[in-house]
């Protein structure tokens, strides 16, 4: 159905609905009226998907799993996107309409609730604040943006509008996460006093994105949107002024869990970025970078360091908070990797508490074999410290618990778990590495650079 008829039916139904109809006595059926008018149901929520990406698919998959989400409209400056995802969703059953442009699905499509929003970074801010003054509430994929005064404007367009606004921040709403703050650092407190983070994601080598033969946009289009060419458009996280580069691509997931479980933002961050391997010219942002925060945590001082790295996938990606009595290993990945170390020295008394509680299962002990080396003499192993399992699971699809959370707020029944305040902290702490970086030298953070 074309906009154009979108807002006749919707005209139309209005006009049903008014008082000046009830007295004139006439009676219509759905069929005449539309079947939105009887099929959405009080908690349902009609969506836009706005960037029909990689990320744009994946939210889209996982919210095809939530009860009462129906998508409604698509937006995606590339038809070959576009039709992917149109497809899925008649498979699936959802009668949607599809655009080019944001502004124009959001002057003629009248029955929205919400968007979700997974544009490149450069266009967050953009998108986001037109959905919130159009009257939707929006989720929007991290970074807020690639400039924090984008960001800022994002965050008072929300205030302003009193709409949601929840980035994807999605470990915010991960089950095991939640129990892990909540449970083993808050309530049990069995890491002692935190000291040290320390934290990765390295991928392995990727080829730069092409595009299917025959599906390229022309050069009018691309440019009208902010982009030189197809390989912009397809591998725009790697060109400055379009994305923020691996720091922010990767980086900030792990980083915003950093300040979430050491309950404090940075004070300092240095920085090396180095292009070690990919053709600059491809490849504008650097593809190593490694950093040093400091915090000042209500707990006492605590040094982190992250990594992330585009030319190797050694031990892929984790977090590790590490205090004077054990240290908790997570990850958003399978929980194989997910545990907590008691410190040797620590009485394994002290944690039996927790384990009879069911928040942990100790998986080893300290003993270890002796052995004997090359001369024969024999060789004391050191004390290993002693493995616990994790207590929690986290059996759905990475982003699906953030979108319900999401969907839960519009409807009342909670409060965001990365509302725009969190999402622009976060963004503060990220995009200061590539500053860092780019100086060469410690950056001081001020506590008024996290608020808007």
């Amino acid at each position: 159905m074309s906009g154009r008829k979108i807002e006749k039916v919707m005209d139309r139904r209005d006009f049903l609905q008014s008082a000046a109809a009830a007295g004139a006595g006439l009676v219509f059926s759905p069929m005449v009226i539309g079947q939105t008018v009887t099929s959405k149901k009080p908690d349902d929520i009609n969506v836009a998907l706005i960037g029909a990406g990689e990320q744009g698919k994946t939210l889209m998959m996982d919210c095809l799993k939530i009860p009462g989400v129906r998508f409604k409209a698509v937006c995606d400056i590339w038809p070959y996107n576009r039709n992917w995802v149109s497809g899925r969703l008649r498979a699936y059953r959802h009668p949607h309409n599809v655009y080019q442009d944001c502004r124009e699905m959001l002057a003629k499509e009248r029955d929205l609730d919400a968007a979700i929003i997974a544009t490149p970074d450069f266009w967050h801010a953009e998108h986001t604040v037109a959905c919130l003054e159009a009257g939707l509430h929006v989720y929007c994929e991290k970074e807020m943006s690639n400039k924090l005064d984008e960001a800022g404007r994002m965050v008072q367009a929300a205030k302003r509008t009193g709409k949601l606004l929840q980035i994807g921040h999605q470990r915010r709403s991960n089950p095991r996460y939640i129990f892990c703050y909540e449970k083993l650092l808050k309530e049990a407190k069995l890491l002692g006093q935190i000291t040290a983070v320390n934290g990765q994601w390295n991928r392995a080598v990727q080829p730069v994105l092409g595009c299917p033969e025959g599906t390229e946009i022309d050069p009018a289009t691309l440019e009208k949107y902010g982009y030189k060419s197809m390989q912009q458009l397809r591998n725009w996280r790697w060109y400055k002024g379009l994305g923020g580069g691996p720091i922010v691509d990767l980086g900030s997931h792990q980083i915003d869990v950093y300040n979430w479980f050491l309950d404090a933002p940075p004070v300092s961050v240095m920085a090396s970025g180095r292009t070690n391997y990919y053709d600059k010219k491809t490849h504008q942002w650097y593809d190593t970078v490694m950093v040093v925060y400091e915090y000042e945590a209500n707990q006492g001082p605590v040094t982190a360091s992250y990594q992330t790295l585009s030319t190797n996938s050694s031990q892929g990606y984790f977090e590790s908070f590490m205090g004077t009595e054990g240290t908790l290993v997570i990850t958003e990945h399978p929980a194989s990797r997910c545990a907590v170390y008691r410190e040797a020295w620590v009485p394994e008394m002290k944690w039996t508490r927790w384990v009879n509680k069911g928040y942990i299962e100790q998986e080893e002990g300290l003993d270890q074999p002796e052995s004997k080396d090359a001369v024969g003499e024999v060789r004391v192993p050191s004390p290993r410290p002693p493995k616990y399992k994790i207590l929690a699971t986290m059996d759905k699809k990475y982003h699906q618990p953030h979108l319900e959370n999401f969907f839960d707020a519009i409807r009342g029944r909670t409060k965001l778990n990365c509302p725009a305040e969190i999402g622009y902290e976060t963004a503060a702490t990220v995009l200061k590495v590539n500053e860092a970086a780019e100086k060469g030298q410690k950056l001081e953070f001020k506590p008024e650079e996290f608020k808007v």
